[in-house]
């Protein structure tokens, strides 16, 4: 185990903001993850697992504890569809190779920024499909208890961007590998409404979907291009708010009051503990509450494309941009009653 003292942690997050850990470790093993949590725990520091950095904000003191980097790296996979793959791999090139061997399930999933280990964490979805579907089984170490567990789908708890690792055992588990079921030989997924227009129809196969979706997300800044200003985010900032269909009907009235638009509607997830709820766009939310695309507060701003993503425009602090999230929240809240809830974990300070 290599350790780093005043580990820079702004250039390995995708939005760019924020100070320095006290203290670094990049883990290439289980053994150095056990190794790195026995170093913390001897210690008392407080330990954060970093993966892709993509879902992050880390505050402009930095973390004054461990950051433990996991670069485990290695897929394997079967002739049934299932990958077993470790947590420390670019989701999107994971995506990319189980598309390439034919297997379907992931593909309204690409372009997502980030690393495999935090996919079952944020229980991360897109155009119609997430992850909680298509795991089998999670892979980690307990910091409380010491040993490494196996979690099936039913223990993981999932929900909408919602799973027990960043609920009710927040820090308690680092994730080393997750081993997702696929389909050999199945069709893409195209349920949703905007990706059937972009593909207007049309039958396509699953590497064509993907490089739809890839297109899509690039239109609204959340693909990571080089060089693209927009880019520098963490992608969406705020969550869709899942509501009852009373609070929906409440929202619309509020709407109608004013701007006769009536608010857009999708369904909450697919099962029965999903009826009788809606999901209500946040970017609308945010729109009809006065923020518009490009939107700027000093050094931080409102994507030129997404009003869902929140920008480092060169040289944000983090305190700006949460300025901004507080400004926004505060006006949606004061207009619809609906408390937007931050999806970028926040780290330090």
């Amino acid at each position: 185990m290599i350790l780093m003292e005043d580990k820079p942690l702004a250039p390995l997050t995708t939005l760019g903001v924020g100070g320095a850990a006290r203290w670094y470790v990049e883990a290439a093993s289980e053994e150095e993850i056990v190794e790195a949590a026995a170093w913390a725990r001897e210690r008392g520091a407080p330990l954060f697992v970093l993966g892709g950095g993509s879902n992050l904000l880390v505050a402009d003191a930095g973390f004054d504890g461990l950051v433990v980097h996991v670069a485990l790296r290695g897929i394997e996979a079967s002739n049934a569809g299932i990958y077993r793959v470790t947590a420390g791999e670019s989701w999107d090139d994971c995506i990319e190779q189980t598309l390439k061997e034919g297997c379907a399930g992931l593909e309204c999933l690409a372009g997502i920024p980030g690393t495999v280990g935090g996919t079952p964490v944020q229980n991360v979805g897109a155009y119609g499909q997430e992850v909680s579907s298509l795991i089998e089984r999670v892979r980690a170490f307990d910091l409380r208890e010491r040993v490494f567990v196996e979690f099936t789908n039913a223990e993981c708890g999932f929900a909408y961007r919602r799973s027990r690792f960043n609920t009710v055992d927040r820090g308690r588990f680092v994730v080393t590998r997750v081993d997702y079921k696929l389909t050999p030989g199945g069709a893409a997924t195209v349920r949703y409404a905007e990706l059937q227009r972009a593909l207007a129809g049309r039958e396509a196969s699953l590497l064509e979907v993907a490089d739809v979706v890839r297109q899509i997300r690039q239109s609204k800044g959340m693909l990571l291009v080089e060089g693209d200003p927009d880019c520098k985010s963490a992608g969406s900032f705020f969550k869709n708010p899942v509501v009852s269909e009373a609070e929906f009907d409440r929202i619309a009235a509020v709407s109608a009051a004013s701007s006769r638009k009536a608010p857009p509607r999708f369904p909450a997830g697919v099962g029965a503990e999903f009826e009788g709820l809606a999901k209500v766009p946040a970017a609308w939310l945010i729109e009809q509450a006065g923020f518009s695309k490009g939107t700027r507060l000093g050094n931080a701003g409102i994507s030129s494309r997404h009003t869902l993503a929140l920008v480092n425009l060169g040289v944000a602090s983090a305190a700006e941009i949460l300025a901004l999230a507080g400004k926004i929240t505060t006006a949606v809240e004061a207009r619809f009653g609906v408390r937007l809830e931050m999806e970028p974990v926040r780290l330090g300070g």
